[in-house]
């Protein structure tokens, strides 16, 4: 099954996209964004996934009986994400290695790849096939383990080399942002200096409005306060959360009363109880609020 649509402005391309985890947050938006627009414009489009939650996913992967829509596959879901909090790069390179080889498998006729996140899947796809492949990269992947010990400088070598040859072996590579394009630059020196600089193509932002959310958004509006701050970020420690509370701390109490009582600061993002690291720091925020609040 595909997204079938009435608008065939391009020629009927079939394109699959692999991504390592559909589940709520800015990367899986973009590409589900992508998704429903190669099939606005006549594609044919799969979306092979490692992990889908149709209890905790975007209304667009599920159909009217809540359950999930036919083009999306789930291929890996049965492996673990860690043990014991640790290697969770090696098991999420062999899910998606997975997920790569059942698409091998069981698609047919794919005129495009889109390879998301991950690079681990492109030495698979290019020796075993000779389907065309874009790689999105949202940042190196390489950037953000920590190497505080000479123990897990050794863990991430090979790892870190994966990364590099893999992501050298597509035929296109895309990047969110120009601050993307000049990281993957310092990162991936070798590929920058043999040619391969990405493009960039941004996250877009659905056209589509949602007049059940502005109704209950101007009814309400009377009951705001007159001051809100808001932080949507994933809860994990990389992402600083805690300065949001402080810098808050610090305006509430260079203001008056009447300041502190009509304002109030938001900190929601991408939470997901199967990550511990999600669970602690939203123990750890709850502690620092009540602190600084």
């Amino acid at each position: 099954m595909s997204i079938e649509s009435p608008l065939q402005v391009l020629p009927c391309y079939k394109v699959a996209i692999l991504h390592p985890d559909l589940g709520i947050g800015g990367a899986e938006r973009l590409i589900l964004d992508a998704a429903l627009e190669l099939g606005e414009l006549g594609c044919r489009v799969v979306l092979y996934t490692g992990y889908h939650n149709a209890t905790r996913c975007f209304e667009e992967t599920l159909d009217r009986g809540r359950r999930r829509v036919s083009w999306i596959k789930v291929h890996g879901a049965w492996m673990p994400r860690q043990i014991s909090g640790h290697f969770h790069a090696p098991f999420a390179y062999a899910r998606a290695l997975w997920t790569a080889a059942a698409l091998l498998l069981i698609e047919r006729d794919i005129d495009a790849i889109i390879v998301d996140q991950v690079s681990a899947p492109l030495v698979l796809l290019r020796l075993f096939s000779s389907i065309k492949i874009v790689f999105y990269c949202h940042y190196p992947d390489m950037l953000l383990a920590k190497r505080d010990s000479w123990s897990r400088r050794l863990y991430r070598s090979p790892l870190d080399l994966l990364e590099q040859l893999t992501t050298g072996m597509a035929h296109k590579i895309l990047v969110n942002s120009e601050y993307t394009r000049k990281t993957f630059a310092r990162t991936f020196k070798p590929l920058y200096r043999i040619g391969l600089q990405p493009a960039i193509l941004y996250p877009a932002v659905g056209r589509q409005s949602t007049p059940s959310l502005e109704k209950r958004t101007t009814s309400n509006r009377s009951a705001m306060p007159s001051k809100s701050f808001l932080s949507i970020n994933r809860f994990e420690r990389k992402k600083n959360l805690s300065l949001a509370l402080q810098a808050y701390a610090l305006f509430r109490t260079t203001n008056d009363s009447d300041a502190k009582k009509a304002s109030r600061l938001i900190l929601a993002g991408g939470f997901d109880e199967r990550i511990r690291e999600n669970v602690e720091h939203l123990k750890e925020l709850k502690r620092c609020a009540s602190i600084f609040l």
